[in-house]
């Protein structure tokens, strides 16, 4: 335990997204007008970013090329307040990029997907970081390397605490025999299905997931049910459901899970109870599905705070 400078790690990929948006109708082999959107993704960015904005120390291990992207992404960081300096820096090589054509009702027509380097990070690399995996209070990883995560799981296990965030079903399948290894998991309906082999249709199904999960040695459960909000289940006893009673206005759901991810890190670090931590984590996530953006430009400890304190919460 690192007492005296506690951090969170994220393990993951960092990604540069180029949208092309058509500003009339899309034809092949054809320039057509419209406008081009840059951003930075990836689902342990995103949760390293929301962190970093809501207060907690954060280092983030990624692959970056040393191209103009990776140096983007690098500054971006220091912006931001997480620590990205122990990262993979590829000499020669492209930083991780999706591109895509959208059309101009908003539908993809076409993408190009450069993410070779993701696979350039290995054993070796992990070992020369080991001060930093062996000293941080939790671990935040997605289901990307099965492999790479075996080693660094088997490795760390006693030392860190590890949170999986598994980001999809059929990345879920991959990892299912090293659940065992995790703190704790936050998974949706499907990644549940995935990691157990059964299917989840009512709330019995959800008690015997979370049995499932809690009978091999995870501490605590979160299972998001999107607008039914979240089951949870901790090895402690603790048990229910809970979800915002408000009304919202979603403009984009892609970044709701990365950022309930950082509000269960935000509740770790700062000893908050699980209902307090969940509550803090359903609030980060309904602030950033409305916003535009996949990360809230606006996201902070003081709204998310303002935002639990005006809400009303069914359990």
């Amino acid at each position: 335990m690192n007492d005296n400078n506690p951090y969170i790690l994220v393990l993951g990929a960092s990604i540069v997204d180029i949208f092309g948006f058509c500003g009339r109708s899309y034809v092949q082999n054809d320039s057509i007008p419209g406008h081009i959107k840059i951003s930075f993704g990836g689902v342990c960015r995103n949760i390293a970013e929301n962190l970093a904005r809501v207060g907690v120390k954060t280092e983030f291990i990624s692959t970056l090329g040393d191209d103009e992207n990776g140096k983007s992404i690098f500054e971006h960081s220091k912006k931001m307040g997480y620590n990205m300096e122990n990262s993979l820096i590829l000499k020669g090589e492209s930083t991780p990029t999706y591109m895509a054509i959208l059309n101009h009702q908003g539908e993809m027509e076409s993408a190009v997907v450069d993410m070779e380097s993701l696979n350039k990070m290995d054993q070796s690399f992990i070992d020369a970081k080991d001060e930093i995996f062996r000293n941080a209070e939790y671990t935040i990883v997605d289901s990307d390397n099965p492999e790479l995560l075996e080693y660094i799981l088997k490795k760390y296990g006693g030392k860190s605490k590890f949170i999986l965030d598994p980001v999809s079903a059929k990345k879920a399948r991959k990892i299912r025999h090293l659940v065992k290894y995790f703190h704790t998991i936050k998974p949706n309906r499907f990644e549940v299905e995935a990691l157990c082999g059964f299917k989840i249709e009512n709330d019995d199904d959800l008690r015997k997931a979370g049995k499932f999960f809690i009978d091999q040695g995870v501490k605590n459960v979160f299972i998001s049910l999107d607008a039914d909000g979240i089951y949870y289940v901790t090895s402690t006893g603790e048990e229910g459901k809970l979800a915002c009673g408000e009304k919202i206005e979603v403009k984009n759901v892609t970044g709701a899970g990365d950022s309930f991810v950082a509000g269960i890190g935000y509740g770790y670090m700062n000893n908050l109870s699980i209902k307090d931590t969940l509550k803090y984590s359903v609030a980060m996530s309904i602030i950033t599905i409305t916003h535009e953006e996949t990360i809230n430009p606006d996201m902070n400890h003081n709204i998310v705070e303002e935002f639990i304190k005006n809400s009303t919460w069914k359990e």
